[in-house]
């Protein structure tokens, strides 16, 4: 089985508490898991991959992070196709729509996204949430 990596981005710390879910999830789940600040991870350690997850809260007008997430996102989209990607991250205004149109891009690039959608809070993740999370990373962990 391979290690379930979970990469994030996270000013506040809210998208960091959901990825640790995620990641406690994945190894309830049996699994090995890697929980990465993306400044830390190249996308080359994810191409081998099966699955894994990422996460990103909304910024400015509901957009990924500019300066390191969305580039990492533009580099995976390369490769995504037949890979199962997870999505998650919280939001302080809007409704969801970086999260829509981030996996409407991901699967366009071919890669599967479960339940077919991300994960979200707004603000901080509450348990529900944090369930949501823990449920992706279940899921993930069977890749």
């Amino acid at each position: 089985m391979d290690t379930v990596y979970v990469v994030y981005w996270s000013q506040s710390g809210n998208t960091q508490a959901m990825a640790e879910a995620v990641g406690a999830g994945a190894q309830a789940s049996g699994s090995q898991t890697k929980i990465v600040p993306v400044s830390e991870v190249s996308p080359d350690e994810l191409k081998g991959l099966k699955g894994f997850a990422l996460g990103c809260p909304a910024m400015g007008s509901e957009e990924l992070e500019e300066s390191e997430m969305e580039p990492f996102v533009a580099e995976i989209e390369k490769f995504a196709a037949g890979k199962t990607i997870g999505l998650f991250g919280s939001y302080g205004w809007g409704d969801g729509e970086w999260m829509r149109n981030w996996t409407d891009r991901m699967k366009a690039a071919g890669a599967t996204v479960p339940g077919d959608e991300g994960v979200i809070a707004c603000g901080e993740p509450d348990d529900a949430a944090k369930s949501a999370c823990e449920a992706l990373g279940g899921s993930l962990a069977a890749y």
